[in-house]
């Protein structure tokens, strides 16, 4: 029994050993970790961030008639190019009855009061021809005739006033009745003129349709918008999150969806005071006027996305921001130098701007180091050269 106790033992040991020696052998047999290296370049790098919108006409003007009435003729389309005072469209005026009686009443009420101011004109006329030969032969005073005068002069200013309210009057039925009338110019117009040069963006109405003049009650119908079209904005939004980073006078780089390849330079004008929210954030407005456009033509309302440049290095040194190791104690950077066959140094350095994937390398490393590669995966190929 003692005797089986210890063949059982040393059978044991032999399998252990056997193991142990096993063990070291497929160790030893496993390829050694080999780290690859990436070295600095020159880099322009970029902190961007980036805001949707829509490339906008810089003024917008907007075409009301002064009159209301119904659209006769259209003489403008979307598209078309019209200068300062070219004709838009001409207006039918609908009189309103209760208006246009109320105004020939007016005409007749003051016809009737020009009628009495001439007849009385005629009585103070013959009284003052016969005050004044009598006053000529010296028969009343001075006193008496000057009284005389003045009542004859108030008479014949009556009258001029009681000519001018019917003209009025007159007109005022014109205007009701055709929507203008002779003596008044531009005042009250039927056609209407374009205020400002540029393209017709859109023309709102058709022939046929009702409008109504802009007045203390309504802002009026537009019958057409115009634009100068080379002064274009962007107007877009960016995220609360954001707007603490930006200020006015930014560089934008802006890129519209329908034009492809090409960027457009903008300086940030404008950023909203107030924040309004949507979908569960908070928005705040932005504006940046468009530069440089060249003959580019970009059609009012395009989508765009505006890259708001937050800071900018040109030509620095360079390195792949997954390159840089923390120390664990100090938290400052640095960097695994080669200095010879799978041999590295470290070596601190001083870190500018990233961008995310590059940061910016102040010193601490010349561009021909070779930098380890700390953190790529084992057993996998390493494309970061």
């Amino acid at each position: 029994m003692k005797r089986s106790s210890t063949v059982i033992v040393l059978i044991l040991i032999v399998v252990v050993f056997a193991i142990s020696l096993f063990y070291l052998w497929k160790k030893n047999q496993e390829d050694p970790i080999t780290y690859t290296t990436d070295v600095p370049v020159e880099q322009t790098i970029v902190i961007k961030t980036v805001a949707t919108g829509n490339i906008v006409p810089k003024e917008e003007v907007l075409i009301k008639p002064n009159i209301s009435g119904v659209i006769e003729e259209i003489y403008i389309e979307a598209g078309e190019y019209v200068e300062s005072g070219d004709l838009i469209a001409k207006i039918r005026v609908i009189p309103n009855v209760s208006s246009l009686t109320s105004a020939k009443n007016s005409i007749a009420t003051n016809e009737t009061a020009l009628q009495t101011a001439k007849i009385n004109l005629q009585t103070q006329e013959a009284n003052y021809q016969r005050q004044k030969a009598l006053y000529e032969k010296g028969v009343i005073s001075e006193n008496d005739f000057d009284s005389i005068e003045n009542t004859y002069l108030q008479t014949k200013q009556a009258v001029s006033q009681a000519e001018i309210n019917v003209t009025s009057a007159k007109q005022n039925f014109d205007i009701i009745k055709t929507g203008t009338t002779s003596g008044l110019g531009n005042i009250a117009q039927t056609l209407i003129r374009s205020t400002v040069s540029g393209m017709v963006l859109d023309v709102p109405v058709k022939a046929g349709n009702q409008v109504i003049e802009a007045n203390n009650f309504n802002e009026g119908t537009s019958i057409a918008s115009l634009a100068d079209v080379s002064k274009m904005i962007f107007e877009g939004k960016v995220d609360e999150s954001e707007v603490g980073k930006i200020k006015e006078n930014l560089p934008l780089e802006i890129s519209v969806g329908a034009i492809e390849n090409k960027t457009f330079d903008a300086i940030l004008d404008y950023i909203a005071p107030k924040g309004v929210e949507e979908n569960g954030a908070i928005q705040f407005e932005i504006k940046g006027s468009l530069k440089n456009m060249d003959d580019t033509f970009i059609r009012a309302g395009l989508s765009a996305n505006a890259s708001i440049i937050l800071d900018k290095v040109e030509n620095v040194l360079a390195i792949k921001e997954a390159l840089v190791q923390y120390d664990d104690k100090t938290k400052l950077p640095f960097v695994e130098v080669e200095n010879g066959d799978q041999e590295f140094v470290r070596k601190d350095v001083e870190l500018g701007i990233s961008d995310g994937i590059f940061v910016q390398v102040k010193s601490g490393i010349s561009k021909d180091d070779k930098i380890k590669v700390w953190n790529q995966i084992q057993g996998t190929p390493n494309y970061a050269q």
